[in-house]
């Protein structure tokens, strides 16, 4: 007789949800991948993840943890098509505190259409036997008590079942429904923060022109949330096929508009720079207008519940999600999945006492610093919080904040905040004792007068 395989079922489709799956099975687990909606098998949207329009990206942190769940990923992507972009050497980006200087390559990004990056990624994981796919699937609740899950029940083709798994791993997204099904069970309910900016997100798809279809560098004028015109920004970033996504920012009284004529007009008069409006007049539309308003960010603290059930985890947007400004979210997705498969792995496998517990921890350690990011920009937006921003968010913030004016002209600092924002490293790293005199020193070069843009990208995308 065969030794019977342990088994785990996942909540939810989307890449957090998948690259949970890979993790799990790579660990010897029979894995099942519970989804509500159809899942489509090429490039093409999905009904459950509006938010596909607006740009994103895989940071270095992120690129690097879905390589190790799957080898030769980063290749797939670059194959379909996928950009791999040195930051900051190809990036023209104006902050808070000025025009950043293009230093030379600290880490790394590949932005891409979301569709294709989450086609590769589920060809790859679908690709493992041990993987099953449950799609047009719901799931209504998990069963168990408050000691243990035992499994869920799931409703598809009309009929109603449960699935039995020695794990349950909840990646929903921000529809999740755990926090209920634990009160359910009779635990407590989880502790919560919600820090809401209030942003508007419009994107529009574009073909560059033709000399720009290769080697563009990404364009970033970031919303500046004490400054005037709260909120507004933009983000240009070079996606496959030679192709322009450009998503536009607004705040609570500066919405971005939802028609071509006025997406236009918006980024050439309301941003803090009109660069992105001056490359637009030479690129040819290729969409309408698509808008979202679902940008708050929301985390469950379920690391610190008293109590917690065996065989049950919650990651992804269902734990923390994230302001989409940032592009943190699908870095830390696969990020945490890494930080699941080791936590099994070191537990001696899915039965193990005390692994769930374990592994949830694990996970809240890998959204800390994508949080603490997110958070201590937006928690200065007008009504973002109740009570407004803490003193420790005050403090955090004056401190941040003179790190980035020092990156604009210091390039060690600028290396160490691009370790950060690109999730390769923990924030910790900016209290080592060379930053906080770098803080007090301020940047070492006088501030960059304009974009650090150069004639031939302006000749290629012509505006010379």
């Amino acid at each position: 007789m065969s030794e019977r395989k342990p088994t785990a079922v996942v909540l939810g489709g989307s890449l957090a949800g998948l690259l949970a799956a890979r993790a799990l099975a790579s660990t010897g687990a029979r894995v099942t991948v519970v989804e509500r909606d159809a899942l489509p098998s090429g490039s093409e949207p999905r009904k459950g993840l509006p938010q596909a329009r607006h740009v994103h990206q895989l940071w270095s942190g992120g690129a690097r943890a879905l390589e190790k769940l799957l080898p030769g990923a980063q290749d797939a992507l670059r194959a379909a098509g996928v950009n791999r972009v040195p930051v900051t050497t190809d990036m023209v980006v104006l902050s808070a505190h000025g025009w950043y200087r293009r230093w030379p390559e600290s880490a790394f990004m590949l932005p891409a259409g979301r569709d294709l990056l989450d086609r590769v990624v589920r060809d790859l994981v679908l690709a493992d036997d041990a993987i099953e796919l449950l799609d047009r699937t719901e799931a209504l609740g998990v069963t168990g008590t408050g000691q243990a899950v035992t499994g869920v029940r799931v409703r598809g083709d009309g009929a109603e079942r449960t699935l039995d798994a020695d794990l349950v791993v909840d990646a929903t997204g921000r529809g999740s429904r755990a926090a209920h099904w634990l009160m359910e069970l009779g635990l407590p309910e989880p502790a919560r923060r919600e820090v809401d900016s209030g942003l508007t997100y419009a994107s529009r798809l574009f073909r560059a022109p033709e000399g720009a279809r290769e080697g563009f560098p990404v364009v970033n004028i970031e919303p500046d949330q004490r400054g005037s015109g709260t909120g507004r920004g933009g983000v240009l970033l070079p996606v496959e096929d030679g192709k322009w996504l450009v998503t536009l920012i607004g705040g609570r009284a500066d919405e971005p508009p939802a028609t071509g004529a006025e997406f236009l007009r918006y980024a050439c008069e309301e941003l803090r720079h009109p660069l992105i409006g001056e490359l637009l007049t030479h690129a040819e539309p290729l969409t309408g207008v698509t808008v979202t308003r679902t940008t708050a960010n929301r985390r469950f603290f379920h690391e610190r519940s008293p109590r917690w059930p065996e065989r049950f985890v919650v990651l992804g947007d269902a734990l923390c999600a994230l302001n989409p400004v940032y592009g943190h979210g699908m870095s830390v997705a696969a990020r945490s999945a890494v930080a699941l498969r080791e936590a099994v792995l070191r537990q001696g496998g899915l039965g193990a006492p005390g692994l769930a517990r374990r592994a949830q921890r694990a996970v809240g350690r890998t959204v800390r610093a994508a949080w603490d990011l997110a958070i201590g920009a937006d928690v200065f937006y007008p009504g973002a919080t109740p009570a407004g921003p803490t003193v420790r968010d005050r403090l955090v913030s004056a401190y941040v904040g003179r790190l980035l004016l020092t990156a604009t002209g210091n390039g060690r600092v600028a290396r160490r905040v691009t370790d950060v924002t690109s999730l390769e490293a923990g924030a910790q790293v900016l209290l080592a004792p060379r930053m906080l005199l770098a803080a007090v020193v301020g940047p070492l070069r006088p501030p960059l007068s304009g974009p650090p843009t150069t004639t031939a990208e302006r000749k290629a995308a012509g505006l010379l």
